[in-house]
C-alpha cells in the first residue's frame, strides 16, 4: 500500500499539478473529480481480478485472459513505456527542483545520479527495496498532511499573510476560464498524476498473502490519494490565482509562499525532492515487474525472465532504466522544456490501461458468473460503474479530440496502440500457446 502511495504521490501532485491548474483554471477541480470516479472504478475492478489471480503481469495479464494474447501484449508492453516515461520524468521534476533549491551542480547531472543511485536500489533485492520505499512513502505522506494543515491555517487567517478568501475561484477569468476544453486538457495532466496506484496489484504478487493484501489496499488507497490531490489543489487554487507562474514551477512551495511562510516552503522544496526518488524507485520497480511477467509469458525476450540469487530481474531492470538515462541526455540538451513534454506523454497511455482494465473485468467476471468460479472479492454496481467509467472515459476522448495539443497526444497514443496490437497479433499466430497461456 506504501508503495502504490510512493508511486502514485510523485511529480504528477507536487510538479504536475501546477501544470493541471494552468491548463483548466480552477475547473481542474473537476478534472480530478471525473479522473477520480474513473480510477475508484478501475481499481475495484483490478482489485477483485487481483484477488482471484494475482500476478506481477496485474492487468497485461488480465488482458490477456479477456481479449487474447495480443492484447494483453499490448496493455503490458504500453505500460512499460508508460512507467519508463515516468521514471525518466521523475528525475527531470526532482533534478529540477533540487537545482532550483541549491543551484550547485547542472541539473542534467543530477538527474543522472539519482538514476544510478536508484537502479542500485533496484538491484538489492525486493524484501530490501520495499523498506527503503516504505520510508520514503511514509516522508512525502507526512510532507501533504503537514501541507493540507498549514494551507487550511492560511485560507482560515493563521499565518502572516492576508487569507485571500475563495476570490481567486471567481477572479481571473471565473471558475472555467479556459471552458470545458481547459477540463478535458487538465484530465491527461491529472491523468498522469493518479498513473501508478495500479501499482499495488503488480507489488501484492509478491506478498506472502495476495489475495487478503489487494484486498486491504485497493478499499483504503483510493481515499486516500483523492483526499491528498483534492485537498493540496484545492488549497493550491483558493491561495493563488489559477494563471501564477509560482504554481507552474513550484506549486506547494509557491503556496507556502502565498502564507508567507517561505522557510516553510524551502524545508518543503527538499522533501519533494524525496518524494520524487521515491515515486521514481516505485515506479522503476513496477516497471521492471512488469516486463518480466511479459518474458515469463513469452510476450518479451527470454533474456528479462533470468533472476539472481536475490530473486532480481537484473535485466528487466536495466531495460526499465533505459529511458530514465536517456531522459539525462535530454536534461544536457532541453533543461526547461523536458518535464513539461514527458507529463503530457504520459497521461494519454493511462487511458488505454484504464479501459483494457475495466473492460477485462467486464469480461472476466460474467464468465466467472457463467462457469461457477468464485470470485474473493466482489464490488457492488457490477456491471453498471463499468459502464459509467466507459462511458466518461469516452467523453473526455471527444472533448479532448477539440483541442489540438491533447487531440495530437491521443492520435499518437492510439497509432502505439494499434503499432503494439499489430505486433502482439503476429507473435500470436506464430506461437498459437500463448492463446492458453494466461488461462492456466
Amino acid at each position: 500500500m506504501m508503495m502504490s502511495l510512493g508511486s502514485a504521490i510523485g511529480a504528477g501532485l507536487f510538479v504536475g499539478s501546477g501544470a493541471g491548474i494552468h491548463t483548466a483554471g480552477p475547473a481542474v477541480l473537476l478534472s480530478y473529480v471525473i479522473a477520480g470516479i474513473v480510477v475508484i472504478i478501475m481499481m475495484r475492478s483490478l482489485g477483485e481480478l487481483s484477488a482471484a489471480h494475482p500476478s506481477s503481469g496485474a492487468f497485461s495479464v488480465y488482458t490477456s485472459r479477456a481479449l487474447g494474447p495480443a492484447a494483453g501484449f499490448t496493455v503490458g508492453w504500453l505500460w512499460w513505456l508508460q512507467l519508463c516515461l515516468v521514471i525518466a520524468a521523475e528525475s527531470t521534476a526532482a533534478a529540477q527542483l533540487l537545482n532550483g533549491l541549491w543551484p550547485v551542480f547542472p541539473q542534467w547531472v543530477l538527474a543522472l545520479v539519482f538514476m544510478v543511485a536508484f537502479t542500485a536500489v533496484n538491484m538489492l533485492g525486493v524484501g530490501k527495496f520495499g523498506e527503503f520505499e516504505f520510508w520514503f512513502s511514509m516522508i512525502k505522506v507526512g510532507a501533504v498532511v503537514a501541507f493540507l494543515i498549514v494551507g487550511i491555517v492560511f485560507l482560515l487567517g493563521g499565518t502572516p499573510t492576508e487569507s485571500p478568501g475563495l476570490s481567486n475561484l471567481s477572479d481571473h477569468g471565473g471558475f472555467f476560464p479556459l471552458g470545458l476544453g481547459g477540463v478535458a486538457a487538465g484530465l491527461l495532466v491529472v491523468a498522469f498524476a493518479f498513473g501508478g496506484i495500479e501499482i499495488v496489484a503488480v507489488a501484492a504478487a509478491e506478498t506472502e498473502n495476495p489475495a487478503q493484501n489487494i484486498r486491504r489496499a485497493v478499499r483504503t488507497i483510493v481515499w486516500r490519494i483523492l483526499i491528498f490531490y483534492m485537498g493540496s489543489v484545492a488549497l493550491m487554487v483558493i491561495a493563488l490565482p489559477w494563471d501564477s507562474d509560482e504554481l507552474l514551477a513550484s506549486p506547494f512551495v509557491a503556496t507556502l509562499d502565498a502564507a508567507g511562510l517561505p522557510g516553510l516552503g524551502a524545508v518543503l522544496g527538499v522533501i519533494i525532492v524525496v518524494a520524487l526518488l521515491s515515486s521514481l524507485n516505485a515506479n522503476l520497480y513496477g516497471a521492471s515487474r512488469m516486463v518480466y511477467s511479459l518474458s515469463e509469458r513469452g510476450l518479451a525476450p527470454a533474456a528479462l525472465h533470468r533472476i539472481d540469487g536475490r530473486r532480481v530481474p537484473l535485466l528487466a531492470v536495466l531495460a526499465s532504466v533505459a529511458l530514465g538515462f536517456v531522459g539525462v541526455l535530454l536534461n544536457y540538451l532541453w533543461a526547461e522544456a523536458v518535464l513539461g513534454i514527458l507529463l503530457n506523454i504520459v497521461g494519454s497511455t493511462l487511458i488505454v490501461t484504464w479501459v483494457a482494465t475495466i473492460v477485462s473485468h467486464l469480461i472476466l467476471r460474467r464468465r466467472a458468473e457463467r462457469d461457477g468460479t468464485p470470485m474473493p472479492v466482489k464490488g457492488r454496481g457490477f456491471p453498471y460503474v463499468n459502464y459509467l467509467a466507459l462511458a466518461i472515459i469516452a467523453a473526455i476522448i471527444v472533448l479532448g479530440m477539440g483541442v489540438p495539443d491533447v487531440r495530437f497526444q491521443l492520435l499518437a497514443t492510439g497509432a502505439l496502440v494499434v503499432v503494439l496490437w499489430v505486433i502482439g497479433a503476429a507473435l500470436a499466430r506464430r506461437r498459437p500457446e500463448l492463446a492458453t497461456a494466461d488461462r492456466v
